[in-house]
């Protein structure tokens, strides 16, 4: 059985997630020892992480389908491993990835959703997170993410439709993107959106409408 892990109050954990998403910062994940995440995925730089780039081989880079032009895939190792995970340390850490700064497992209990079939490793982990609730606020900010991620993952043509990832790392983001929409009617929604419709459809408009400000921006 998995130990349990300490993932914190959960409204703090929830606001925290949504600034480094709109923002662009970092998430502060209490991992410990754990290199679950380095050792699954392949990695996502952006054309802008000039920086990252330029401490990863060019013998390790691939165009990435389906996303902006000039981004690239750093890919992992037969075994699975990052390329940069030397000695159970990445070797880059100050250098890292976008994607890595911000990869935060505890999105997937969160939401309700699993990291995947091919993702045990992540899965074991992230099942041992246990957030607290010292508020009411914490329980109700929980289900309506919860609530999120399960429209979201029952409606994956229509966000493909509208050009959105369903990878279930995108979908657990996207359930805390829009989690203030299935917030109970006397609550103050994080954003101050008017909207309250969580049609499938009339959600999935609301999240490209919000991504397409944040890229604006």
């Amino acid at each position: 059985m998995s130990r349990e892990l300490a993932a914190g109050d959960f409204s703090t954990w929830l606001a925290e997630t949504r600034s480094a998403i709109s923002v662009e910062g970092s998430a502060n994940v209490p991992c410990g020892t754990c290199t679950a995440c380095c050792r699954t995925h392949n990695i996502l730089i952006a054309a802008d992480e000039t920086e990252t780039l330029a401490h990863v081989a060019s013998t390790l880079q691939i165009p990435a389908s389906r996303m902006p032009h000039g981004d690239l895939l750093m890919m992992h190792e037969e075994s699975g491993d990052c390329p940069m995970l030397v000695d159970e340390r990445c070797s880059i850490y100050e250098h890292r990835p976008r994607m890595c700064r911000t990869y935060d497992c505890r999105v997937f209990p969160a939401s309700g959703l699993a990291a995947g079939e091919d993702k045990p490793v992540i899965d074991e982990q992230a099942r041992s997170w246990s957030f607290s609730y010292p508020t009411s606020s914490d329980r109700v900010e929980h289900d309506a993410v919860l609530a999120a991620g399960s429209l979201l993952a029952g409606n994956r043509q229509l966000l493909a439709e509208a050009d959105i990832p369903t990878n279930q790392i995108q979908l657990a983001l996207a359930a805390v993107e829009m989690y203030d929409l299935f917030m109970p009617p006397d609550s103050a929604r994080a954003d101050g959106a008017a909207v309250a419709d969580t049609t499938p459809l009339a959600v999935v408009v609301e999240l490209t409408r919000r991504r397409g400000l944040r890229a604006v921006d």
